[in-house]
């Protein structure tokens, strides 16, 4: 049997969270070789070899995976036949590829929570916008394009059943709108063996103009039950999956105390991302334990943490240029972490900075500094 160092281990997608996936597997000597369509990729200069191709491609991919122990993502957006047959093959693929093409599907998604009694905003499948008409009567509604949405994309509110002119002519799930206090994400892992750890909730503040966390808090100010209700969805979910890896379980409190799950990524995620320095162990690293049946990490908080999106300023497009670094270097427990992304536009994610204290409010009053400091400009 190999060891985890001399397994050889690929990646599809090389963004962002694909590079701080390898800057933890660097500390644990591992091979890891990547995929992606932008030849300038974030971690094109990380791994042991890099290519550039389509994720979507079955050949690409196919090529890509034969020769790897082990595959992981960093993306949803991948050629689900191509992982299967790799899977035949012998090869693992964590996490499986039968998951992430549910997770794919927001309409499969729903349905799954639906089966397992798994708290969630009411919906309606639609096929095409005419279809939704039908739904007069239970407007307003969140529609979602079943696939192909990211980062706010492909989501629009739809607030009258007479004014449709926004609305997506694609499959799509209707989401009645949830009266909420709070949106809160929980991170959980659980290992080949079974082992299942998670991270305490945080809560995300949304940047409304690009739907986009912009302020990330942890710990949450939430009640312990609120607490409690939040792991336990999160730990069902993980384990009615039977998951390997890691999976980020996004969340709403409403206004009646109530947690309801909002949607569901299987990698890393952009509400983990304080966990490199406010917590025992990172989220990055908890994934690579994951995957390669490891003991899974301590989850604990070391220290209060608020995490900011540094998102290209609006007006903004060309060769990315940070304003305003010296000063916010000058705060004790601010780290900033750029993506290695060369061209910025507006509200692209470009790099983010956590913020430790030992007082969370503190950590606030040095984020929103941070924020209204910090600029990504071309």
């Amino acid at each position: 049997m190999k060891s985890v160092q001399q397994l050889n281990i690929g990646i599809l997608g090389g963004g962002q969270l694909g590079r701080m996936l390898i800057q933890n597997a660097i500390n644990l000597n591992l091979t890891i070789s990547a995929l992606d369509p932008d030849k300038n990729a974030p971690c094109k200069h990380l791994v042991k070899k890099f290519t550039c191709g389509s994720l979507t491609d079955y050949d690409t991919v196919f090529d890509f995976g034969k020769d790897k122990d082990l595959i992981t993502i960093e993306i949803e957006n991948v050629n689900i036949e191509a992982l299967k047959a790799l899977e035949k093959l012998g090869k693992k693929v964590y996490p499986q590829p039968h998951i992430i093409e549910m997770i794919q599907d927001k309409g499969l998604q729903k349905m799954f929570y639906q089966r397992n009694n798994i708290p969630s905003p009411d919906f309606f499948l639609v096929e095409n916008a005419k279809q939704i008409s039908k739904y007069a009567d239970y407007f307003p509604f969140f529609q979602k394009m079943r696939k192909g949405g990211y980062d706010g994309k492909g989501v629009v509110k739809l607030s009258n059943p007479h004014h449709l002119e926004k609305a997506f002519d694609v499959p799509s799930v209707l989401e009645r709108l949830v009266d909420f206090d709070k949106e809160l994400s929980v991170i959980v892992a659980r290992s080949e063996s079974g082992e299942i750890k998670c991270f305490p909730t945080v809560e995300c503040e949304f940047n409304s103009e690009a739907n986009l966390v912009e302020f990330l808090f942890s710990p949450a100010s939430i009640k312990k039950s609120v607490e409690k209700d939040a792991i336990k969805i999160a730990t069902t979910i993980a384990e009615k999956l039977e998951i390997v890896g890691l999976l980020a379980v996004e969340l709403f409190l409403t206004k009646d105390g109530k947690v309801l799950v909002n949607e569901i990524a299987p990698r890393p995620h952009n509400s983990g991302h304080h966990t490199i320095e406010a917590n025992i162990t990172s989220q990055f690293e908890q994934h690579l334990r994951a995957i390669l049946n490891l003991p899974l990490g301590d989850t604990a908080i070391i220290k209060a943490g608020v995490m900011v999106n540094l998102l290209g300023d609006f007006g903004h497009e060309g060769v990315a240029v940070y304003e305003g670094m010296d000063d916010v270097l000058k705060f004790s427990g601010v780290y900033i972490h750029l993506y290695g992304k060369e061209k910025t536009k507006p509200f692209r994610k470009m790099g983010h900075v956590t913020i430790v204290d030992e007082d969370l409010l503190k950590a606030k009053q040095k984020a929103k500094i941070v924020k209204n400091t910090l600029k990504v400009i071309a």
